[in-house]
């Protein structure tokens, strides 16, 4: 038994090699790129304006005031898309112009469309005051200059970065690919249908997983469920995994002590660089992990019961996806408890939290009723996973804990 701290290190230590692949920067959401992004052209493109109005050489306009008034002749319209090309323009002269309009190189303000005072043909507008330079106006590059970084390497791409992406012009770009997960769902006890005895469990474990698989970064495969004497064939599927696409073998059930618990004994007999079984945590104390020796494929073993699975795919075999991907190490975020907490000193514990907000805006933790590796309604009503660490027994309120998101990662909320 070690602690989650030295198992996260073998982790980390464990990693395999995730090959790179270009794919079109509109298809990558939730893609890790591997090269520094930049933006290929300026943002905006060319100044432009931010309001409907009227653009106006704003020099034209400083002896101007409500004693002495001037007419400025309207030259053109100029709307989005327009090309704003003026051959020339003289003093007291202006365009129209729509909101995006290119604004004229002669012109360096603009007024707002509801202060302009119009002559009675509508030819000319009247400015009686003096107008201040650059307003209104959206400058080229004001944004994003050419060569200026969108993001960089290693970053969990999310919509805002696709909306970036193709405002910037950025086609394709170079991501890691998704790793390809394997899953197991184990014992005689798993079924698949719809109207199951009591003495049967619905297969739940293997769907939660498959569910995770556009948030958590990787590419699902169903291995189907390996009953309690399939230590051969599980031996099999292994040894043909090496010759596959498959990068990662996770499995459910039949990693504790008992009679039937086959994959621990079978993990053994291959060649293993790095190995752990069992860690001082709640739920998911039976978890195991390898390394194959010279052979670019791990495995996890995580417990059967349906929050032991969940809570050690979030912190172990998660964590062990964004290191292979190069994404930077996940921090938490912290909250105030708002109910005491007492546990073991030794372990540390994965709580059904929810995080609720009072009324002057503080972010409070609560744990929830109902930890049980096997109970899901307290895993239904939470909102967040709550880590209650090591050292430390007794927790009372208002201590500050570490919070991690029930899916996908803390990265994408605090960068």
């Amino acid at each position: 038994m070690i602690t989650y701290k030295e198992a996260k290190k073998i982790l980390i230590k464990s990693k395999i090699k995730i090959k790179d692949e270009i794919i079109n920067s509109s298809k990558s959401l939730n893609r890790i790129n591997v090269l520094d992004i930049y933006s290929a052209v300026n943002y905006p493109a060319g100044t432009n304006a931010a309001f409907d109005g009227f653009a106006i050489n704003s020099k034209d306009t400083s002896r101007l005031n409500k004693n002495k008034s001037q007419n400025f002749k309207i030259l053109k319209i100029i709307s989005a898309g327009d090309n704003p090309s003026l051959k020339k323009v003289n003093k007291f002269e202006a365009a129209e112009v729509m909101t995006g309009a290119l604004i004229p190189k002669f012109f360096d303000t603009i007024i707002p469309i509801e202060k302009i005072i119009f002559s009675n043909d509508k030819k000319y507008i009247l400015i009686n005051e003096k107008i201040r330079s650059n307003q209104h106006i959206r400058y080229a590059g004001s944004d994003y200059k050419k060569k200026d970084l969108i993001i960089k390497k290693g970053t969990i791409i999310q919509p805002s970065h696709i909306l970036s992406f193709k405002t910037l012009g950025i086609i394709n770009i170079k991501v890691k690919k998704k790793p390809n997960i394997l899953f197991f769902s184990t014992g005689n006890e798993i079924s698949n249908k719809k109207h199951i005895a009591n003495w049967k469990v619905r297969n739940s474990n293997s769907y939660y997983i498959k569910s995770l698989s556009n948030n958590f970064l990787f590419n699902f495969i169903d291995g189907g469920v390996l009953r309690d004497k399939d230590e051969n064939l599980f031996k099999k599927k292994i040894e043909k995994c090496f010759k596959s696409k498959i990068d990662i073998i996770v499995t459910s059930g039949a990693v504790s002590a008992g009679k039937y618990d086959f994959v621990p004994f079978v993990i053994k007999k291959f060649n293993l660089s790095n190995f752990f079984k069992g860690v001082f945590i709640r739920p998911g104390k039976p978890i195991l992990f390898a390394k194959f020796n010279k052979i670019e494929k791990a495995i996890f073993g995580l417990p059967g019961n349906p929050i032991s699975s969940s809570a050690c795919f979030r912190f172990f075999v998660y964590p062990y996806l964004l290191n292979i991907l190069g994404v930077k190490t996940e921090k938490p975020f912290k909250a105030k408890l708002k109910n005491k907490y007492s546990k073991n000193k030794k372990i540390i514990r994965f709580l059904k939290a929810k995080l609720t907000s009072t009324n002057d805006g503080k972010i409070e933790l609560q744990v929830l009723k109902g930890q049980e590796s096997f109970k899901i309604k307290s895993f239904v009503e939470s909102n967040v996973w709550g880590l209650f660490k090591d050292g430390q027994s007794s927790f009372k309120k208002g201590d500050l804990i570490d919070c991690y998101s029930p899916i996908g990662s803390n990265i994408n909320i605090f960068k």
